[in-house]
């Protein structure tokens, strides 16, 4: 999967940048997915009054709205965009409004201002109402106008964004030498490869059949102690391929 974000204030132009975006590379025909990070803090879907929030308030910990043509789980929290991604297995993930997750950003604004609020390593283009003034480029990163460049600045993000990086800090993993954030912002400038990422998965390690990422430290205290366990019992053999699927009772 690849993903980016595309961040800024309200009314900067982000919606416009996301439809145009997913509307070409859906014409390329890959998969696409889209979150929207919503900042209004009383934004509710489940709102006083409806039938499902009846059933919240009489106890239920998580409520199904099923539809003829939709289906809304409502949970009772935010949730981190990390769980929330595992929900997606589209070609492409464009987010919008969301910052910090480890992954390219395209920053929309108004003004010059408006750009340096929000710009770090992470950023790799320029876009919304700060293009009808007439930018091109600011500090190295090229400003596109989505109603008129959408197919450009689809082929800059399909050759600039790479693979998802996981993004964990140069102490938990540093396999490269860096963190996964100076990692990324390294292949944003051209300098690092995403396969500078040294991080292999040795133990597979899947909860309800979701993929777990592991930094090398977990995955050798699992190498160890299953090895430990196995190698008592016959039919161990060493360095063969070991399985252990786990379906816990209810």
């Amino acid at each position: 999967m690849k993903a980016f974000s595309v961040i800024g204030i309200t009314q900067s132009g982000k919606t416009n940048t996301v439809e145009k975006i997913i509307g070409e590379l859906t014409r390329r025909r890959y998969s696409v997915g889209s979150v929207k990070d919503i900042h209004f803090e009383a934004f509710a879907i489940d709102t006083p009054g409806t039938n499902t929030y009846r059933h919240r308030q009489a106890g239920a910990s998580l409520v199904t709205a099923r539809g003829l043509k939709e289906t809304d789980i409502l949970y009772p929290v935010s949730l981190s965009i990390e769980k929330i991604l595992e929900f997606y297995d589209q070609d492409w993930v464009v987010l919008e409004g969301v910052r910090e997750i480890n992954v390219p950003k395209i920053i929309c604004a108004h003004d010059e201002e408006g750009i340096e609020d929000l710009l770090d390593a992470s950023a790799i283009a320029i876009a919304g109402q700060v293009a009808n003034t007439g930018l091109k480029e600011y500090k190295g990163l090229p400003v596109f106008n989505v109603l008129t460049q959408a197919v450009e600045l689809t082929d800059y993000v399909v050759a600039k964004v790479p693979r998802r990086l996981p993004d964990f800090d140069a102490k938990c993993c540093g396999l490269c030498g860096m963190s996964c954030r100076e990692l990324l912002a390294g292949i944003i400038r051209g300098e690092k490869k995403r396969e500078d990422c040294l991080l292999r998965q040795t133990v597979q390690l899947e909860i309800g059949g979701k993929p777990v990422t592991m930094v090398p430290f977990v995955q050798e205290i699992l190498t160890n102690a299953l090895t430990a366990l196995v190698s008592t019992l016959d039919g161990y053999e060493q360095g063969k391929e070991i399985s252990l699927v786990w379906n816990p009772r209810e």
